[in-house]
């Protein structure tokens, strides 16, 4: 299997701290209740083999990695605005790293209103080495 989870989560990780210097907390997995906010979670949901790609070989090729996003913010009267300031630097490295977008979702948090919550997701094809645009 191609991994390419820890190369995603550091690119965006060092770019969104840059961005956001006053601080984020980032995380490589979903939490029901992060810690401090903005909060981003970032995680490869699916990673499936390239079938016009595969061969005789015991290793995969190519592969179709999917990152699922989700950024959280409470900031007083701006958690939207936060929440697509931090899905605009997401995108642009996302984008940048040849992955397209499928989804824009804002989710409603029925638990706690006053928690703004928004899904990005993304899928993009790698031999392990390069990431190209699908």
């Amino acid at each position: 299997m191609i991994d390419c989870e820890k190369e995603v989560y550091t690119r965006l990780a060092v770019k969104l701290r840059e961005s956001f210097p006053d601080g984020i907390n980032i995380t490589g997995e979903y939490v029901r209740e992060p810690s401090s906010f903005p909060h981003v979670a970032i995680v490869m949901s699916d990673n499936a083999q390239v079938k016009s790609y595969q061969s005789n070989r015991l290793n995969d090729i190519m592969s179709t990695p999917i990152f699922e996003i989700n950024i959280y913010s409470n900031k007083q009267g701006q958690k939207k605005s936060e929440c697509k300031a931090i899905a605009e630097v997401i995108d642009n490295e996302m984008t940048a790293m040849n992955f397209r977008r499928e989804t824009y979702t804002p989710v409603p948090n029925l638990e706690n209103a006053t928690i703004y919550r928004l899904v990005l997701r993304y899928q993009g094809m790698t031999d392990g080495t390069y990431f190209y645009r699908r």
